[in-house]
């Protein structure tokens, strides 16, 4: 058995690793298509949209061929997913026991979402874990771009050597790697696991509590 690896910074990404979200924004995308006149989509196609930003989300939802623009779908779908953003979104199982023993630990989410939906989230399920949250449209661009981890780090002033990520997909472990900190892959969330080895992350769990085992 190997040692726990000392860390001053868990960076953790929100959908797929932090919270079961794929419900509710699904159900608001189809919402949306519904309210523009489009054909709703199946739920499971649009999970596998979920990841990159609202922007690609509704853009791959809406289809290049739509007379719908962006900013059409992105009114509709706002109005709907802040109202419903908590009505199917829990933290995973284990989630809050994990970060409850990491209560002595400097903890962030850095998010491609956009910071109000994550802020609305975050309140509603408790935030109070976190010293830093930062969403993909705050300037610092979108994973697997390193500017919010790098962000994150400067503003609780960490060393790279004292930081994991933590998430469920590509970028994620890409972003880590392109910020210079290790990433722990999460094999629950809504990665594509083949491509994720493929980035070969430096540890994996399959289950949050996992990380309590991992880190010290």
């Amino acid at each position: 058995m190997m040692g726990k690896t000392s860390v001053e910074l868990l960076i953790f990404d929100l959908d797929g690793t932090l919270i079961e979200s794929k419900w509710d924004i699904a159900a608001s995308v189809n919402f949306t298509l519904a309210e523009l006149g489009l054909s709703q989509r199946p739920i499971e196609e649009i999970f596998g949209f979920v990841g990159d930003g609202v922007k690609q989300l509704l853009r791959l939802s809406v289809g290049d061929n739509s007379r719908v623009t962006f900013e059409e779908a992105l009114r509709v779908f706002r109005r709907q997913y802040l109202t419903h953003c908590l009505d199917r979104t829990t933290f995973y199982t284990g989630i809050g026991e994990m970060l409850t023993h990491f209560t002595d630990k400097r903890k962030a989410v850095a998010t491609n979402k956009s910071i109000e939906y994550t802020n609305a989230i975050l309140q509603g399920l408790g935030g109070n874990h976190f010293q830093c949250i930062v969403g993909g449209d705050q300037g610092f661009g979108l994973k697997p771009e390193p500017g919010m981890l790098l962000h994150v780090m400067e503003q609780l002033n960490v060393p790279k050597d004292q930081v994991v990520l933590v998430g469920d997909s590509t970028n994620d472990i890409n972003g880590g790697h392109n910020a210079g900190i290790r990433v722990c892959a999460v094999g629950y969330g809504m990665g594509n696991r083949a491509k994720m080895e493929a980035c070969r992350p430096d540890w994996w769990v399959e289950r949050p509590e996992q990380l309590m085992e991992l880190f010290i």
